[in-house]
């Protein structure tokens, strides 16, 4: 397939148009996504414009954001207008968060009264709600229904809808009573109520976490989850599929932050290099400040290397293990934030847990260490070397389980004090660790 890409990509360079629209015609949409992903925005822009019009919105509803958003930029108004409505209201939602207001007032003007309705229901939620990401285009069934007008329903809206497999269950109140899945509806009587053969409705307030409730519908293997108001009314189905993508979205943001960046929310070959610089830089300026932080502390003991340069050699290990250490417990422990496994409230079990944990990997490296540098270097080196080590990995780990917490508790994300500021809290901590063990056994 690759190479299949590879050769599309030379027939834009040689402006083979005529050729490129063929091929293109050959491919499934998902392949059109990801030839488009690889290409710049000229060069994307016109490829886009090459598709037939059934493909192209399917294409344009598979894209990332940030591309839709530039896609837009260069079309007309009316093809503008064409595309826009052609996406569900929680997706349009998320391409209007990428653009700027203006353009976003703009584009909700081109939709028809229904379709700015209906998104004006989830702009109606802050940032990182559920009710942000939900579909407000369901098929809610009264309980009281029998299964055929059930089944009659979901024939006639159900082309409209986000999903009919799981279907919302309601009281005359629109308040929600339960779920019925259309398998049940389908193996069951025509006369049934619907009241006897929906299960417990696993739902979400529209107010809680985006992030949280995606975790939920995939941990718990829910195809779709009602979505409910304050009164527990039913204002909108949140699926699978987005629950995945926000997941995703959410887990290549603390990927990036553990590397030391910041998240590009964009494929990599379609971003452009400035702002892949500018994703990197904020990061490698506050870790060189750390760095100095790091030859102060080597500073500080300037007197004692010139005793005893040996020390000098450990330097290396000596840190690289507290780091090592320390972004292996923040990994866990933000993963298990993730999951739900630990709360802010688990502080001091996550502490004891790693300080044990610590103690344990340190005794075992630092008697590794004891005898290997006691060999070559002397027991009273040695010594220094199996004790820092002890220290610093139960140091290393107490930080790295107690800084992703911290994060959480400041309502940060928690990737964002995990690897790069527990390296250079380790650093620094760990060499004046070493530096007072080495002063108190050696006498310097």
């Amino acid at each position: 397939m690759t190479e299949q890409l590879d050769e599309l990509a030379d027939l834009i360079r040689d402006a083979k148009l005529r050729d490129l629209r063929l091929a293109l015609d050959e491919l499934n949409p998902g392949d059109v996504v990801d030839f488009l992903e690889r290409l710049g925005v000229k060069d994307r822009a016109v490829t886009f414009r090459l598709l037939p019009k059934d493909t192209a919105v399917e294409v344009f509803d598979m894209l990332d954001q940030a591309l839709q958003h530039e896609i837009i930029e260069g079309l007309q108004d009316g093809d503008v207008a064409h595309f826009f409505a052609s996406l569900d209201p929680d997706d349009r939602v998320r391409l209007m968060d990428e653009m700027p207001a203006s353009v976003a007032r703009k584009m909700l003007r081109h939709l028809g009264p229904r379709e700015r309705s209906l998104t004006s229901i989830i702009l109606g939620y802050p940032s990182g709600t559920i009710g942000r990401a939900m579909s407000p285009e369901f098929v809610a069934i009264p309980e009281h229904w029998t299964v055929a007008q059930a089944l009659q329903k979901v024939r006639r809206a159900g082309a409209e809808a986000e999903t009919v497999y799981t279907l919302p269950v309601v009281d005359r109140q629109r308040l929600l009573k339960g779920v019925v899945s259309l398998r049940d509806l389908l193996i069951a009587e025509e006369d049934t109520v619907v009241e006897t053969i929906m299960n417990d409705a696993d739902s979400v307030d529209a107010d809680h976490d985006a992030e949280d409730a995606a975790r939920r519908c995939a941990d718990r293997k829910h195809l779709a989850m009602p979505v409910t108001d304050s009164e527990h009314r039913v204002v909108g189905i949140f699926t699978v599929d987005d629950a995945l993508s926000i997941i995703e979205r959410e887990e290549s943001e603390d990927a990036a932050r553990h590397g030391g960046a910041e998240p590009l929310h964009r494929p990599y070959l379609s971003t452009p290099v400035l702002r892949i610089m500018r994703s990197r830089i904020v990061w490698l300026l506050v870790l060189g400040v750390g760095a100095a932080l790091t030859v102060s502390v080597l500073g500080a003991f300037e007197e004692q290397l010139e005793a005893v340069t040996i020390l000098a050699l450990f330097v290396p290990l000596l840190i690289g293990t507290g780091g090592n250490t320390g972004n292996q417990a923040a990994t866990t422990i933000t993963r298990a934030l993730a999951l739900g496994d630990v709360s802010t409230r688990d502080v001091f079990k996550v502490l004891w847990r790693e300080v044990r944990v610590g103690l344990t990997l340190g005794s075992t490296l630092g008697t590794m260490g004891f005898v290997l540098a006691g060999v070559v270097y002397g027991w009273d080196i040695g010594t220094v070397i199996g004790l820092t080590l002890v220290a610093i990995c139960t140091l290393a780990a107490s930080a790295g389980g107690l800084m992703p917490l911290l994060g959480k508790a400041l309502g940060a994300d928690p990737a964002v004090f995990a690897n790069p500021f527990i390296a250079t809290f380790v650093d620094a901590t760990g060499l004046i660790v070493y530096f007072m063990i080495a002063m108190a056994i050696l006498g310097i």
